[in-house]
């Protein structure tokens, strides 16, 4: 999983997935932290994602660096817990000006029953779960 989350922080940007109904929704993202051996990303619960992903918690991330890729599909899971919202806080202080661990909107999530996939035109693919 670190080798995920240092992938994810070296692309600076990923992009994440979702659906609303019948319709993929994609958009960039850009936290990503690990915390008590989960995968979490972070949002706001104001957003539309937020409601996509209480709708359909299944979500796909991918990101992009040095001629590799790698996807992320799993099952986000919200953890309401201030520990795990400040630790994310913590983590990009940036955020801080828009958002509190305290606060009724800051949203953290975890990947469950997760699959990520490292690839490239140069290598095979490589698959791990978590």
């Amino acid at each position: 999983m670190q080798e995920i989350c240092e992938f994810l922080k070296k692309c600076g940007t990923y992009y994440l997935a979702t659906v609303e109904g019948d319709q993929p929704r994609v958009r960039p993202f850009g936290t990503v932290e690990i915390f008590e051996g989960r995968l979490y990303i972070q949002t706001g619960k104001s957003k539309a994602v937020s409601r996509q992903l209480q709708a359909n918690p299944k979500a796909e991330l991918c990101g992009f660096a040095d001629g590799r890729w790698l996807r992320v599909s799993g099952t986000l899971v919200r953890d309401d817990r201030v520990e795990a919202k400040r630790h994310m806080l913590d983590a990009y202080p940036s955020l801080k000006g828009m958002y509190s661990a305290e606060d009724d909107n800051t949203e953290v999530l975890y990947f469950k029953d997760a699959t990520a996939t490292f690839s490239s035109f140069t290598e095979p693919p490589r698959t791990l779960r978590f």
